[in-house]
């Protein structure tokens, strides 16, 4: 007679609804993972988001006992990577890296392959970091008040940088520049690297800069900070005020970068990989990697994760109808 394994009898009962044993389904999360995870990222490999998901994806290898595998997938603002997520096997073996810009895309592109409202399950935040006001040394202001004292003293005739039209340093510079209600003529780069480089020579004359690209041009007084754009300070920054305590309350702007897996993945599987993350966040040699790249841990639940990137959709959204930004 046929040997009937334990799963498939399992199987037999469940459906049936009936037998003496009264089986239950299984845990899709008891065997889970059962081979290697690929970690799609949207982005290319170096900067902070790929990082940080190289950091994440090689403590879930060793936690879980199976492979993480990064697939670097860079193009349309990230939404290439998106897309293979969107439409994988939702048995969390697939998981999708982003950041920040994963809530720009929408307000760039009216027509996306994807649904980043419903085609995706919230795992966690991984990070947050605030970017750093910097300006060139050469430029005669030394305080948050005296920039936007100058910019208003010359409209228009200010430059700001950023790592191109659309990106998380653009928003945060045209938040500031509605906050503080003054005209500056935006300069997009292909990068932040060569954004830092013209802040640098005076060619623009602010930028909002991640920590980890512009702090030793800090130190060696080629750039000068002038806030951090958190709500809160940060630790690379220890003495720099944040926006609001140099006298702009109620600007904040946090880059952010997190994980989801394909809707329909099972709760149980989700709930299993953000207990793991936060676990991992308490480790001390993951917090000194996050610290040396100048971002923090951010916790989530699953839910408080959907939460906020909805939130952070629909605040970018309002953002860049107020800019002039129209999706292409």
């Amino acid at each position: 007679m046929r040997r009937i394994t334990t799963y498939a009898f399992a199987a037999v009962c469940s459906v049936a609804g009936t037998g003496a044993f009264g089986a239950q389904p299984a845990d899709p999360a008891a065997a889970f993972p059962s081979r290697p995870i690929r970690f799609v990222s949207g982005f290319t490999s170096g900067g902070p988001p790929d990082a940080i998901g190289r950091i994440v994806a090689a403590k879930l290898t060793e936690m879980l006992g199976q492979q993480g595998v990064v697939d670097n997938r860079p193009g349309a603002g990230g939404t290439t990577g998106s897309k293979i997520v969107a439409e994988a096997t939702p048995d969390g073996h697939t998981l999708l890296v982003v950041s920040a810009s994963y809530a720009v895309v929408p307000a760039l592109y009216a027509k996306l392959p994807f649904d980043p409202r419903k085609d995706f399950a919230g795992i966690t935040a991984i990070y947050t970091a605030s970017y750093v006001v910097v300006v060139p040394s050469s430029l005669s202001v030394r305080s948050l008040p005296e920039l936007i004292a100058l910019a208003k003293s010359k409209p228009g005739q200010l430059n700001f940088g950023s790592a191109g039209v659309g990106s998380a340093t653009h928003f945060a510079a045209e938040l500031f520049k509605a906050t503080a209600q003054v005209d500056m003529v935006h300069v997009p780069y292909k990068g932040i690297a060569e954004a830092v480089t013209d802040t640098m020579t005076g060619r623009v004359q602010f930028l909002m800069s991640a920590p980890s690209t512009s702090v030793a041009a800090v130190k060696e007084g080629k750039l000068r900070a002038l806030a951090t754009s958190g709500r809160q300070r940060i630790s690379a920054y220890p003495n720099t005020p944040t926006v609001g305590e140099a006298g702009l309350p109620g600007y904040y702007w946090e880059t952010w970068g997190g994980m989801f897996a394909p809707a329909r993945t099972p709760r149980a599987i989700v709930d299993k990989l953000n207990r793991v993350i936060l676990s991992m966040f308490q480790m001390p040699d993951v917090q000194s990697r996050y610290a040396a790249l100048g971002v923090e841990v951010s916790p989530m639940t699953p839910a408080e994760f959907d939460k906020f990137a909805d939130a952070e959709i629909t605040r970018v959204a309002a953002l860049a109808r107020n800019a002039g930004i129209k999706p292409n």
